[in-house]
């Protein structure tokens, strides 16, 4: 392994000034900036070999120990390293590997870690060149496992920062940012052409958008955003805090992506309606049901989750009666009109906002989701009323998880039918409706003048009537 037109990487295995005094150990951080690299490396460690989804790892509360010892502004930073490692993780491997006469070893990790720590900040984020790589080799000499390959560091990450103007811009239009088996069910499910868009998408920044209780266009100028064709209120970077926008404590709005807001407007008027909301934390939909005057249950396994809902709705001045129970067994004294289905899924239409998705989760992990979406599709028909109606719904792109389930669901009940999703039932709608009469959103629809402020999550819903 050598750098190409440098020399070979120092093999003295003698520990650096910097270095832990017990042997494997990586050194303490001394330099300004070296722990939050240091916990950014290890953090990418944790997703990319130990599939760690990267919202519990940087969870304010709850997170990885390395996050929660940094300062806020620290963990700012190192949130910002992960997305964008993760946003190009295919890009950094390809501008590294053109520096590379041969692959780093298979048992490197560490070392591959903090090269793509330090190319993330030099690619892509307002870090000074010299910070990222010096942090780097600092980085690299204390720890004893990369220690010998620090010259390869500052090389490798040297020749990134020289030649990234000519060389990134050609990398990114060659190189697909998606593991290999992620592109390959893209482009099975929307063929190459939109399996490139949708891939394409997931480069961007994530958007916020909020659903508002009434006047879109106001809380837009408020917000400095636009309304969108749905109703939602996108603003493309926040100016404070969720917690410090206007009107946040009053329970005007509340955050939910353009996408997600589309299943529970499918039950149409639910005023008066009782409506089972299952899986239903955080609340989002929850709140759109209850501001639009049905009488809801919410209902979900997880104690903390409904806490949190429960403080949204308190927030929102809404009500809803909350169950804490597996929603795949629970079974009240009396059916519902409607039930809202959004089931637990890989979550890859949501690689936008959560680009650690196609490196945490694998083919296998769809099948078994999609086989307890299953379970829980044939569990909640049985809440429902005769003539009531159920939205399935969740935010995959595979069809393993919407299209294909429904098919399978509905060629093996005689009880239910598809009860068709009709043009212009609501504003923005149109362009989402499948053959069949099913929704089917990406990160590649909703083109806006603006294309910073385009796209949405992937989401699928179908709506189902019983018969009997």
């Amino acid at each position: 392994m050598v750098v190409s037109g440098e020399g070979s990487p120092p093999r003295d295995r003698r520990r650096s000034k910097h270095s832990s005094s017990q042997p494997g150990r990586p050194a303490e951080p001394s330099a300004p900036g070296l722990a939050a690299r240091m916990a950014a490396a290890r953090l990418l460690a944790a997703v990319v070999d130990a599939k760690t989804p990267l919202d519990g790892l940087t969870d304010q509360e709850h997170g990885h120990p390395q996050f929660k010892a940094l300062d806020q502004r620290d963990r700012g930073l190192v949130r910002a390293i992960l997305v964008t490692a993760l946003r190009y993780r295919r890009t950094i491997e390809a501008l590294m590997s053109a520096r590379l006469r041969s692959p780093l070893p298979a048992n490197a990790t560490t070392l591959s870690h903090i090269l793509h720590v330090g190319a993330a900040q030099i690619l892509f984020l307002d870090v000074p060149d010299s910070a990222a790589v010096d942090l780097a080799v600092t980085h690299a000499k204390g720890d004893p496992r990369t220690a010998r390959f620090a010259a390869l560091v500052n090389a490798v990450l040297r020749g990134v920062a020289r030649d990234k103007a000519a060389d990134l811009p050609e990398t990114l239009a060659a190189v697909t940012d998606a593991p290999d088996w992620f592109v390959a069910r893209l482009r099975e499910a929307y063929g190459p052409e939109r399996a490139k868009e949708i891939l394409a998408a997931h480069r961007l920044e994530s958007l916020t958008d909020f659903t508002v209780k009434t006047d879109p266009q106001h809380w837009a100028n408020i917000f400095g955003g636009v309304v969108l064709p749905t109703g939602s209120v996108r603003v493309g970077r926040l100016p404070a805090t969720v917690a410090e926008l206007p009107f946040y404590a009053e329970g005007a709005w509340w955050v939910q992506d353009a996408a997600a807001a589309l299943p529970a407007k499918l039950f149409g008027d639910v005023a008066g309606l009782r409506v089972a909301d299952l899986c239903a934390a955080p609340g989002g939909k929850t709140a759109q049901l209850a501001a639009a005057g049905a009488t809801v249950t919410a209902v979900d396994s997880s104690r903390s989750r409904l806490a949190r809902l429960q403080t949204n709705l308190d927030r929102l001045g809404l009500k809803a009666e909350i169950v804490q129970a597996d929603a795949i067994d629970w079974m009240p004294p009396e059916t519902f009109d409607a039930v809202l289905l959004d089931a637990p899924c890989s979550s890859t239409g949501t690689v936008r906002r959560h680009p650690d998705v196609p490196w945490t989760k694998s083919p296998a992990d769809i099948e078994k989701l999609a086989g307890l979406q299953r379970r829980l599709l044939d569990h909640a028909v049985r809440l429902l009323k005769p003539g009531g109606r159920i939205v399935f719904s969740n935010c995959s792109l595979d069809p393993l998880e919407g299209e294909e389930m429904i098919r399978q669901f509905l060629s093996q009940s005689t009880d239910f039918a598809t009860d068709p999703i009709e043009r212009g039932e609501f504003a923005g709608i149109d362009d989402f409706i499948t053959p069949e009469g099913w929704l089917r959103t990406t990160p590649a629809d909703m083109p806006m003048a603006d294309a910073s402020l385009s796209g949405m999550d992937g989401f699928f819903a179908a709506r189902l009537r019983r018969s009997i």
